[in-house]
């Protein structure tokens, strides 16, 4: 009998969390540290984990960026008539989301938002494949899965847009297989419970119950299969308490400046990220943000500490990040207040990641980027046993 490697992504279940709850498999994960994050949301996270680069190398941050000359979305044009009332329900963002993803044969995470459909068609969208892939990362560096699939390694890989317990699934019925070597669980779920509720709410504790007892009948089912498991959990980021709510958009409209002229705009949920397209907008912009003490302008040395210099301030020319806990609302991003969010200062504890393992790590992964050295380390042992 062979061994497997088993990964299981849990989004959001961060190293504070974690400390909260010593519980959680602590008989099958006795091995457990902080893992340091990047500044960004999970649209930044995953390429990191997939491939080892950091932002500015594999070239995905948030998903909309200033684009207007190759925009996507000259479909939502018209849509700038119809009144709010209309345009912000969720099914109608839904419904274009999945109309322009089928006509462009989108196959990554794609979704509207609230971008407002007046100011739509200046943007771009950055995830428009499928990051598990061939083809899939921004920058065309390759991912563990082509690492896996170019030397043959049998493995299973979940789907990211199935539901949990389908993952569960289907990864149990590949294990009693007895086939593959390698499994990636995705999973999924707990980043909304914690959007909806916060960290100290009962239904995260019900939730990380839920994952206890699924992740111990699927290790003891793979232990009757193989011989042994070597078993890895981690996730993205974490979880911060909302304690404020930050409206940015009418300081700034205040400057008296014309957004598509002047200069540009998305307001994600824990950042702001400006575009100038006219002299003195700038000056204007900042001045506005100064004022603002719930924030603070990335400086160009920040965004290189955080490995986010993209090339031609793909992402944006002035990063305005809030502080922890304030969630920027109403956003393009939503116009609900939430009771926790992330993308925050990669420094604060509650960004914090997690990892776990039954294995002795030498080096034991400090950041994000190092889960896809250990990934890599993890395909070569099994591909140097096949050969031997």
């Amino acid at each position: 009998m062979n061994d497997l490697s088993l990964f299981v992504f849990i989004d959001a279940f961060g190293w504070e969390l974690l400390k909260r709850h010593p519980d959680f498999m602590e008989k099958e994960l006795p091995r457990r540290s902080r893992l340091k994050s990047v500044l960004g949301y999970s649209s930044t996270c995953d390429p990191t984990i997939l491939t080892g680069l950091m932002p500015q190398d594999h070239g995905h941050f948030s998903f909309f960026y200033y684009n207007p000359a190759e925009s996507p979305f000259a479909l939502c044009r018209a849509l700038r008539f119809l009144p709010r009332s209309i345009t912000r329900r969720g099914r109608v963002r839904r419904m274009m989301s999945r109309l322009i993803r089928r006509l462009y044969g989108y196959t990554g995470y794609f979704q509207i938002y609230n971008m407002p459909f007046d100011r739509l068609t200046l943007f771009d969208y950055s995830e428009k494949r499928d990051l598990y892939r061939n083809g899939g990362i921004n920058s065309g560096a390759p991912t563990i899965f082509d690492h896996l699939r170019g030397n043959g390694v049998p493995f299973h890989l979940s789907d990211w847009r199935a539901s949990e317990e389908a993952n569960l699934a289907s990864l149990s019925a590949a294990v009693e297989k007895g086939e593959i070597r390698f499994a990636y669980l995705y999973m999924a779920a707990m980043d909304a419970v914690l959007h909806a509720d916060g960290t100290e709410s009962p239904r995260v504790d019900q939730k990380i119950q839920w994952y206890h007892d699924r992740l111990v009948g699927l290790m003891n089912l793979a232990r009757k299969h193989y011989s042994g498991v070597r078993l890895y959990a981690f996730s993205d980021h974490g979880m911060t308490n909302i304690h404020d709510v930050c409206d940015l958009m009418p300081r700034i409209e205040a400057a008296g400046l014309r957004f598509g002229e002047d200069y540009a705009a998305v307001y994600d949920s824990t950042m702001a990220r400006f575009w100038f397209l006219r002299p003195g907008a700038k000056e204007a912009i900042l001045k506005a943000l100064s004022g603002e003490e719930r924030g603070h302008i990335l400086m160009p040395e920040d965004l290189a500490s955080y490995q986010c210099r993209f090339p031609k301030d793909k992402y944006g020319e002035v990063f305005f990040l809030l502080k922890p806990g304030v969630l920027l609302c109403p956003s393009f991003m939503g116009e609900t207040p939430l009771a926790g969010m992330h993308g925050y200062d990669p420094a604060d504890k509650d960004t914090d990641a997690m990892f776990a393992s039954n294995v002795a790590c030498d080096p034991t992964p400090a950041r994000l980027d190092d889960l896809y050295r250990l990934m890599r380390g993890e395909a070569d042992r099994i591909i140097a046993s096949r050969k031997g």
